[in-house]
């Protein structure tokens, strides 16, 4: 009774107070002695703390953490959406867990193209034919029901009364908001929790009292208060009215999976990450074994030697993501031959180190953008030891931008992260083939990348981040920054930040953070450049040789915090 007493009245002091970054250090995050919950918003973080003073552990926090989040980081933080998760106990035993979203029971190989066969622009994007069958609220129920030490009700309570009594938003919102206010009028024909007739501003409170109820059904009914009841009805009658696909039958046979983890070393660490249907720890596991045949250490820190060479493992890593990897109750891959020492010394050993490789001689195709997207990562390490990485998402920004009436959230467009068309790119720029295709129930392949990392025998860092297509050339970038060039964890993820991917031909850079004598000795080796605002949104945990625990929030790029004790 006195954790439930506590845990209830967390949200009055969330309001007053957050967790801020120690500013007297600004290349080092937080660091603390005990425990940490490093993610993209400090009310979440803050209430992922609180669970763990109040003697849960990493999956209660998690669990308190990823529902405030739906509540104040509508953006990516979800109900309606899905993910992925590595864990991590502090006996060493490791896991997964699958809650990606699926293809409905009606979905079909063409349904986002034309009479002619071409693809329809924005179909798979906006509006309710986008949707997937939602997975986040099973799998983060899973974690609670397999390993949580808290009631369910008990940290489900601040995030109810944060929707229920309202929240001051931040910048970030408030300019997410004013940038989809008409998308958002178009698509749902009425107002929604996150509309007015003026602008959101800073500090504005946002309430939502459909999402209150929400989560206070799944509070009372667990599973069955999402996907059984009046929110699946809800559900489905949003679906309808906009001519999307999902039925009970969909949500009845949702189930999220446990899975195997990948995993790979790089320089004496053990690198843990997700398996298919993400294809974010395959590749980063192959751009990993590639750094090991050349030396990056001596050719130095973001040298045009070492930037270089990192590019062309990137691209060539992609090239595969492209075409081996999709959904493996669908897909048989050759996971094994993908990361065989043998294949990837003869894969990456022919990188000319005067000379880019065109992509069509890595292999043949034409893509022409590459977009940016919303999701969301947040990291946790516990006093007992036990760690999470989670990375969840609706896809692009506010997913398919559909709201359910009266049940208060979005819904994904994770149909788009299906190959629409083989060789044809989703809105991130890359290209699948026949094994991305879309079937009923497939999992929709990912980038998707959280991460543990341990180092003789003891975890080193928790690590993850949003950006679509770049989440996994961002975390390649930050592993590399600590184990080569011994950043901290802050200075890691701060650092700046450049993709490629195969196709389009192009590298791109985060714009006014690389010198420009640099960027023109990169242009003469026949790289094509172009610049993005930000790479990614690193939320990470590294506990150092002292043990002390450093959780470094991407605040240079968003308004992350990292909370801790």
């Amino acid at each position: 009774m006195k954790i439930q007493i506590l845990l209830f009245s967390i949200t009055a002091w969330l309001y007053a107070s957050c967790t801020t970054i120690d500013t007297t250090q600004p290349e080092t995050g937080l660091l603390t002695k005990n425990a940490m919950v490093v993610s993209a918003h400090s009310l979440a973080s803050e209430a992922g703390k609180q669970a763990l003073l109040a003697g849960g552990n990493a999956f209660d926090a998690a669990v308190a953490t990823h529902f405030t989040l739906a509540v104040v980081y509508p953006q990516a933080g979800n109900l309606g959406g899905g993910g992925f998760a590595v864990y991590r106990l502090n006996d060493g035993e490791i896991g997964t867990l699958d809650f990606r979203e699926k293809a409905p029971l009606a979905a079909t190989k063409n349904m986002y193209q034309d009479s002619t066969g071409q693809v329809v622009p924005n179909k798979s994007l906006v509006g309710h034919l986008a949707v997937g069958v939602p997975g986040s609220v099973d799998g983060l129920l899973k974690i609670h029901e397999k390993y949580g030490l808290l009631p369910l009700a008990t940290i489900l309570q601040p995030a109810i009364d944060l929707a229920k009594n309202g929240h001051a938003i931040n910048k970030t919102l408030a300019k997410e908001l004013n940038r989809f206010k008409t998308t958002f009028l178009q698509v749902n024909q009425r107002q929604t929790p996150y509309s007015k007739e003026e602008n959101w501003n800073q500090g504005d409170t946002l309430i939502n009292q459909d999402l209150a109820k929400t989560l206070t059904a799944i509070r009372d009914y667990g599973r069955s208060g999402f996907y059984k009841g009046w929110v699946a009805a809800s559900i489905i009658s949003e679906s309808k009215k906009g001519h999307g696909l999902l039925t009970q039958a969909d949500l009845n046979r949702y189930e999220s999976k446990w899975r195997k983890p990948l995993v790979g070393t790089y320089k004496n660490h053990k690198i843990i990450t997700m398996p298919p249907p993400s294809a974010g720890g395959i590749t980063l596991l192959q751009m990993l074994q590639g750094s090991e045949f050349y030396d990056l250490e001596k050719s130095g820190y973001n040298t045009s030697e070492t930037i270089h060479k990192m590019i062309e493992i990137e691209r060539r890593a992609y090239a595969d993501r492209s075409t081996y990897l999709g959904d493996p109750a669908f897909v048989e891959m050759p996971l094994d031959r993908l990361l065989s020492t043998a294949y990837n010394q003869s894969k990456f050993s022919n990188i000319d180190p005067s000379l880019a490789t065109p992509s069509s001689q890595i292999k043949e195709g034409q893509v022409e953008v590459i977009e940016s997207m919303e999701t969301t990562h947040f990291s946790i390490l516990d006093q007992a030891g036990n760690a999470i990485a989670i990375t969840t998402t609706l896809n692009s920004y506010f997913g398919s931008k559909v709201v359910v009436q009266g049940a208060g959230f979005f819904l994904n467009n994770e149909m788009d992260d299906f190959s629409a068309k083989p060789g044809v790119p989703n809105q991130f720029g890359l290209i699948s083939t026949a094994a991305n295709a879309i079937e009923p129930e497939k999992r929709m392949l990912s980038s998707m990348t959280p991460t543990i990392v341990e180092k003789e025998g003891k975890i080193k860092m928790v690590l993850g981040t949003p950006g679509g297509s770049t989440i996994i050339t961002s975390v390649y970038q930050t592993i590399l920054n600590t184990i080569d060039h011994q950043m901290t964890m802050q200075q890691a993820v701060n650092a700046p930040k450049f993709h490629s991917q195969w196709l389009p031909d192009k590298v791109y850079f985060e714009q006014g953070k690389f010198d420009q004598p640099l960027l023109d000795s990169i242009a003469s080796l026949g790289h094509q450049i172009e610049f993005r605002k930000a790479l990614g949104k690193l939320e990470c945990i590294m506990v150092h040789k002292d043990g002390s625990i450093e959780g470094a929030p991407d605040i240079t790029r968003n308004e992350s915090v990292a909370a801790g004790f």
